[in-house]
């Protein structure tokens, strides 16, 4: 059988101070028709990335709600997560692809996981291009499948998209970030447009007294007389850790005391991120005012919780991303945010709100600048940030946008059967599997 993920309990009553008692009572009914359904998310990793955090808070709100929600992490080796994140990068456009021996690694593990899926769900989400392989090995039987893609697919890899593109015909749903990352020729006839969101009760996002912020970062040795620029990330070349030390090596010739924090997080499906930790590491080695923080050095949701509310300025410059949740938590905590105009970055800074999205690693040091220089400027813009994400970026939200769709798929499977396929779709998947 598959890992399952213990998550624990939580109770959705909890969110009638930041989302409103409204918003709490139409999950309720949103819920209802859906009470007793099975219904599962499969992931890569229980730990290490936004997917992991959404679903560590979702997955015990919908047990809540009465859904039989489970979460359950496919298996896998370090070969098999070396292919993944190499597809990764590719479906955001990178022109490495996939050699036949990296397919062969991918659709062995594909089925060997479709193989130890062994119970029976209403409705199963597989979450990003791991597990996207899965029902084609499994069979569909009666549950609904919907693919949940994290990531900016809107220019793919040629050679990837046309080895994943027919594994993708055995779902019934699709689900994306925002309508560009939809991939050309997309063989899945409902698409649905959900962002994600931020847990504001979860331990990275709840309110956090400025003292007991300031011991933990002290702890770390931070030094919290100085000015501080943080970047919340993963070890990941789209990132551009690199871009955010130059930038800051500009800045800090107007603010000689100026600090850098890079806080990211290590994890279980992507081993390139090791190298770009050392890479990273190299870089900032002769800086002393550069601090590098992770989550196997005592780093945890409740520490960067403490990072986004105490440093100065928060940046994210991204080259591309999915959508970024460090730039919602951010805007949360009330401070403003650099960020790189990328994927879906832009939709929780319409106008600048919350800061301001730049282009270039000059770009991003002006603004630096002019946010350290001008924090009265720089809380205003933060407080219109925090009221962007209040209005549309708390799970609350997410969970209810989700909630429609299942209980549309589960009551078109209880009143409609299986879904049928064209027979473009089904030669499609044949040619897939050879």
């Amino acid at each position: 059988m598959l890992e399952s993920v213990d998550v624990g309990k939580r109770s959705v009553a909890d969110y009638e101070a930041t989302a409103g008692r409204e918003t709490v009572e139409r999950l309720k009914e949103l819920a209802e028709p859906l009470r007793g359904a099975s219904v599962l998310h499969l992931s890569a990793t229980p730990y290490g990335g936004g997917v992991a955090e959404i679903l560590r808070s979702e997955v015990p709100l919908l047990r809540d709600l009465g859904i039989a929600a489970d979460w359950k992490i496919i298996t896998g080796d370090k070969d098999f997560f070396a292919v993944t994140k190499t597809m990764h990068n590719a479906l955001q456009g990178h022109r490495r692809s996939l050699t036949d021996h990296d397919k062969e690694i991918y659709l062995t593990y594909s089925t060997r996981n479709a193989h130890l899926l062994d119970e029976g769900y209403d409705l199963i989400v597989a979450h990003d291009p791991q597990p996207l392989a899965v029902p084609h090995f499994h069979g569909r039987g009666d549950t609904r499948w919907v693919w949940r893609c994290h990531i900016d697919t809107s220019e793919p890899n040629e050679n990837l998209w046309g080895f994943l593109r027919p594994y993708l015909c055995d779902y019934d749903a699709a689900v994306f970030t925002e309508k560009s990352f939809v991939p050309p020729a997309f063989p899945v006839s409902r698409v649905e447009i959900i962002p994600p969101a931020i847990d504001p009760e979860g331990p990275k996002n709840i309110e956090l007294p400025s003292r007991l912020a300031n011991r933990l970062l002290g702890w770390l040795g931070v030094d919290l007389d100085r000015p501080l620029v943080t970047q919340v990330s993963r070890f990941d070349p789209w990132k551009d850790q690199p871009g955010v030390i130059e930038a800051y090596r500009m800045v800090k010739e107007e603010v000689p005391d100026l600090k850098l924090a890079l806080v990211g997080s290590m994890a279980l499906d992507d081993p390139e991120g090791w190298e770009v930790y050392r890479q990273i590491r190299e870089a900032a080695s002769r800086d002393p005012d550069v601090d590098i923080f992770t989550n196997l050095t005592g780093v945890s949701n409740v520490e960067v919780n403490a990072f986004q509310r105490f440093s100065d300025v928060c940046v994210q410059k991204s080259i591309r991303e999915g959508f970024g949740l460090v730039v919602s938590e951010t805007l949360w905590k009330g401070t403003p945010m650099v960020a790189g105009e990328a994927g879906g970055i832009p939709m929780q800074m319409p106008g600048g709100t919350g800061g301001f999205l730049v282009g270039s690693v000059e770009e991003c040091a002006e603004k630096l600048l002019f946010l350290l220089c001008n924090p009265e400027e720089g809380a205003q813009l933060a407080r219109a940030g925090r009221e962007i994400v209040r209005n549309g970026f708390l799970l609350t939200r997410l969970i209810s946008d989700e909630l429609e769709l299942y209980a549309d798929l589960i009551g078109a499977t209880r009143g409609h059967g299986a879904r049928s396929y064209g027979a473009a779709c089904r030669a499609a998947r044949m040619s897939g599997s050879d």
